[in-house]
């Protein structure tokens, strides 16, 4: 019998630039194309122009110590501002498909826990002083530290549990998954539709988004989460107007537009006190409410950056994110211009996975969603078009995307096993990212120990898990405190 060669492993060689574009966003070394970055960032947008309409609903629908509205265009504006220059950063410093925006769960914190202390310029005075405090983390190395010290299983988890949890989003902002009224003849928290049953044309749209964006997706036709968006919101601006229906059946976002251009009011940019809230509610609750703040932001963005780097394929052997200490820089003074701007902390979007999905894998993309923010300080109306039913089937589909990260968990190992099944079952079931990992820590660490393998955990995982236990007990801490 002849006896064969050995196998011969060739490098891998990294492209060659085709220009200083394709050099400075390295576009062919990590593997895209400048049209794939572009589809990517026309995604992430259209994933994420809801939070032009939302967060100023969630700021301006709330009071502060005195009674006092935030007005809604100045909100508008403030949060189109700030996404689109801290997304352009993000992509010129950072160089990865991370866009940010207004942080959901974290200006309604602001909004409905802090203003009702406060007045709304020491609020968002807070919300800088939490961002000061995420850019000292991230200046000294002590954030990326903490990050490279989580292992590599929990990144595994988080990048699933993510995969669970911006598919609950696009569920829930469409409309298909509606919460149950508080009742004693309740037997479920959520159901499908308003009332068990899916009903009305903007449901029909979202079906035919996730159906036709699934078809585009395993026939690997390019541009297929892009072309499911645009089809969908083409489809929805006939039914819109050939059936007459209403803009409440649509939620927040109606497909027509009010007119082409929008004034922008920047009245509320700078509109900031940074100590006033301590003379106010005094110095221990103020703390608390900027730990608070830090911790969700911290953790937020840090799963955030991860579960998108992961899906990109960006990680390195070792599970780390390149750039990560210029990311981290970044994402950190868009805590505070976004506290700085009454527009709430910005931190990275978990849409970001929309793009990609698209294929997005360089800063360029975030040119592209931040130039169409920065248009929409102009074109409001317009950027409003996109309803959640057009947009949201790609999330279900990037969704099921990020679960194949699953069977890269090592299940058989039950100390490993359950801290990443509780991380990835608490983030959509508790609607918080920072809950899933914050649980999973803890339970990593105490079932690590209960085998004897303590030593072997890092020291910063044992001091960031006893900050989560603290951040879980923070209710009775205040009370014994006196501060609640």
């Amino acid at each position: 019998m002849p006896r064969q060669a050995p196998a011969v492993t060739v490098p891998e060689v990294p492209a060659t630039p085709r220009n200083g574009l394709d050099r400075f966003f390295k576009i062919s070394e990590r593997g895209s194309s400048p049209l794939r970055e572009i589809r990517g960032g026309l995604a992430t947008f259209f994933a994420m122009a809801y939070i032009i309409v939302l967060n100023p609903i969630i700021l301006g629908s709330a009071t502060d110590k005195f009674g006092n509205h935030l007005s809604q265009p100045q909100l508008v504006t403030a949060t189109v501002l700030v996404a689109a220059v801290m997304t352009i950063l993000m992509g010129l410093i950072g160089n990865m498909p991370l866009a940010l925006a207004a942080g959901l769960g974290i200006n309604a914190m602001v909004a409905f826990q802090i203003a009702p202390q406060t007045t709304w310029d020491e609020a968002m005075g807070l919300v800088v002083l939490e961002g000061v405090g995420l850019l000292i983390l991230a200046a000294t190395g002590l954030r990326e530290a903490i990050m490279n010290a989580i292992p590599l299983v929990l990144k595994q988890a988080i990048g699933v549990g993510i995969g669970l949890f911006v598919t609950l989003v696009g569920l829930v902002s469409a409309g298909i998954v509606t919460r149950v009224p508080d009742k004693a003849n309740s037997t479920v928290p959520v159901a499908l539709g308003a009332g068990g049953t899916l009903e009305g044309w903007p449901a029909a749209i979202f079906c035919f988004g996730l159906l036709l964006t699934f078809v585009l997706v395993v026939r690997k036709v390019p541009g297929a989460i892009l072309i499911g968006m645009v089809a969908s919101t083409v489809l929805a601006v006939i039914v819109h107007h050939a059936a007459g229906l209403d803009k409440a059946a649509w939620g927040l976002t109606a497909p027509e537009a009010n007119g082409v251009v929008d004034t922008p009011d920047f009245g509320l940019i700078g509109d900031v006190d940074l100590f006033g809230a301590f003379g106010r509610v005094g110095f221990i609750t103020a703390s608390l409410l900027i730990f608070t703040l830090l911790l969700s932001n911290f953790f937020d963005g840090m799963g955030t950056i991860i579960g998108v780097s992961r899906e990109a394929g960006l990680l390195d052997e070792r599970g780390k994110v390149p750039g990560l200490g210029r990311i981290l820089t970044v994402e950190s003074v868009g805590a505070i211009a976004g506290g700085g701007a009454s527009a709430s902390s910005n931190t990275v979007f978990v849409e970001s996975t929309a793009g990609v999905g698209e294929g997005a894998r360089t800063g360029l993309a975030n040119l592209v969603t931040g130039g169409l923010f920065a248009l929409a300080l102009l074109f409001t109306p317009l950027a409003k078009l996109v309803p959640a039913q057009a947009a949201t089937p790609a999330l279900v589909v990037v969704g099921a995307l990020m679960m194949t990260q699953i069977k890269h968990i090592e299940w058989d190992d039950l100390t490993v096993a359950a801290p990443a099944f509780v991380t990835i079952a608490l983030m959509p079931f508790t609607y918080s990212i920072t809950t899933g990992i914050g649980a999973g820590f803890i339970l990593y660490v105490v079932l690590r120990t209960a085998v004897g393998k303590a030593r072997e955990i890092p020291l910063l995982l044992w001091i960031v898990s006893a900050l989560f236990v603290v951040h879980f007990a923070i209710d009775p801490i205040e009370q014994v405190l006196g501060v609640k």
